[in-house]
Parts: C-alpha cells; structure tokens; sequence
C-alpha cells in the first residue's frame, strides 16, 4: 500500500489492491519491485528512546535491504556510535534512497526458468506488479507474469492487464541509464507471450484436424491491421490480431513504414475483408484510413478511438465506424467476417 500510494496511488485504491494481492503476486513483488524510499527519523528530546529500544531504526529502515553480513560491520543507519556526531533532531526526514529499478535487466539472481504464475491474482495487483517489474528491468518477472496459455483470452490478457501497465508507465517520468527502458522490457514480455501463445494456439488447432494457418480457407477472410504511425510499439495491433485468431480468424499486422500509397498497394495485393487501425493513442494521424476509403469505399474500416475529438477527424461513410474501446473493436471485426 505504501509503495502504491507514493506512485500517486489513491490511498483506498492503494488500500484495496493490498488486500486483495495474493502469495504469488506478493511473492514476484518482493523479488522485482524497486526500492523504497527510507525515512530516517532520529530523536530530538534527550532520553532518546532509540537508547532503550535498539531496533528502533530497523524498523523504520525495513524497507531497503542490506547486504549480507552488512548488520555486523557498520551501525544501524540514523544511530550513532560511541563518540561520534550528536543525533539530528526527532522528526526530520532525510531520503537515504530514491525509488528505482536494477540495472541487470533480468531477474535477481536464482530466479528459475519461466513459469506461469499460479493461480489467477487479483487485477490491480498484477498490473501494479507489472509496472514494478518493468521499472526494475526484469524481464524474467515481466514473462512470469504476461503467460498465456494456450487456453487464455488474448481480449482479456490485452484489456485487463497489459493495456493498463502499457499506459502507466507512459505517464511516468523515469531517470534510466544507457540501455535501460521499461517500455521496452514490457513490450518485449507482451510480443514474446503473444508470439508464444500463437503458436501454440495453431499447433493445438493443427493437432484437432483443422487446417493451418497458411490454408487457402483462412486466408480468404484475413483482416489487415494497422498501426498508428507514430505509435512507438504497436502493441494493442498484435494483441487484436492474436484475439482474432483465437476466434478462428486471420489477422496481419502492418509494421514498419507504411505511406499512405503504399497502404493502399497493400490493401490491393492482401485484399482483406475488413480493415482496422488499432492504437492506444488518443489522436491518432489517420491518413491511412482516408487513402484506403477513397481507394476502396464499400471495404469495412474499423478505427479504435477513445478520444470523442480525434472521431472528428474520420472520414463521413457507412463503412468508416469508430470503437471506442477493444472489446467493442474484436466483436465489430468478428461480426464482419461471420456476414462474408
């Protein structure tokens, strides 16, 4: 709670999300979440009740630990030895550590090969927990807590947990060092759980007698999936497409520069049965939606939009439709390709 609440955390918020947390998140929250900040708070009267109690600055130090052995070579923090400096006055705080992540970029040292997480944990703890372990840079807590099996819901996965850290950690402000970016760590967890449950996914289907993913009757209903331009990591793209393929449904992902002639070329060569652009950004550049509707007006385009001011921007027509949210976005897709 302490921790949730110096992130900006509500406190009933931050209160309700540590009751809630279970063994196995609290578990992968020790192991990866950055330090605390700890508060020093020294005596001001003189008899110093630190004198009668001595684990009076452990207990209030408890938050960042000390190497092995640290205990026996040097005093407590904020106690002082024998002939040393007078004690700061009771109730000043000195910040002796700043909230931040490991440097390694992977997990602390024994941590085992990746598992799920056992057992389903409460929402807002995961994504906390994921946040915790992008910002420590550990990717094996990252892929820990991102698995999806074979019998998961990419729709869920997506809505639930990886779009509310994806948008957390794009509101902070981080001091990182050379080659240290959470945004990367998640995303690089988020396409590798994807790409793994993909693939699964189709050798189970495989395995059942239906036919692959390159067969001509799966082919002929692909949908084509774009991203915004400027859209750093086109992750809600790859989770629309997994959540379609959970569906049975085909699904291609534009990535790298796309213009808008070049676009249309695509469209043109895959001619797919519908047409999305999937973003997490609030107003988006939307040049590819235009260019494809004047190219081809009577193909279904699909346009994930929150913001009410950037549907201003949309080209007017019966098979241009904004969706507000993700799930509104794959059961619009997936009632489309059902009527074809």
């Amino acid at each position: 709670m302490r921790r949730l609440t110096l992130e900006g955390v509500a406190p009933v918020d931050a209160a309700r999300a540590a009751v809630e947390a279970g063994d196995a998140e609290l578990e992968v929250a020790t192991r990866t979440a950055p330090a605390l900040p700890a508060v020093q708070v020294e005596d001001e009267s003189d008899d110093s009740e630190e004198a009668e109690e001595p684990e009076f600055a452990e207990k209030f130090l408890g938050t960042v630990e000390a190497p092995d052995g640290a205990e026996d070579e040097a005093p407590a923090p904020g106690t002082a030895s024998d002939g040393d400096q007078p004690e700061e006055p009771r109730g000043r705080a000195r910040l002796r550590a700043l909230p931040g992540g490991a440097t390694g970029g992977d997990a602390p040292t024994g941590s085992g090969p990746r598992t799920a997480v056992p057992g389903p944990a409460p929402t807002s703890g995961r994504v906390s927990a994921l946040v915790d372990a992008a910002l420590a840079y550990s990717r094996t807590a990252c892929d820990n807590l991102l698995v999806l099996g074979p019998e998961g819901d990419p729709a869920t996965w997506w809505t639930d947990l990886v779009e509310p850290a994806w948008l957390r950690l794009s509101e902070r402000t981080v001091l990182a060092g050379p080659g240290e970016m959470p945004e990367v760590v998640l995303a690089t967890s988020a396409l590798r759980a994807l790409r793994n449950y993909t693939e699964e996914f189709e050798r189970v289907m495989v395995e059942a007698g239906g036919p692959p993913a390159n067969h001509p009757s799966r082919m002929r209903k692909i949908v084509l999936v774009f991203a915004a331009p400027d859209e750093v990591v086109p992750l809600s793209a790859h989770a629309l497409a997994a959540a379609l393929a959970a569906q049975g449904s085909m699904a291609r992902i534009v990535t790298g520069p796309a213009s808008t002639h070049r676009s249309v070329e695509l469209v043109t060569m895959v001619r797919p049965t519908a047409v999305v652009l999937a973003t997490t950004q609030n107003k988006p550049d939307l040049d590819v939606v235009h260019a494809v509707n004047e190219s081809y007006p009577e193909l279904p385009i699909f346009v994930g939009l929150r913001a009410d001011a950037a549907a201003t921007d949309l080209p007017f027509g019966p098979t241009v439709q904004r969706v507000r949210s993700f799930t509104g976005l794959l059961h619009e897709v997936l009632a489309v390709i059902k009527a074809r």
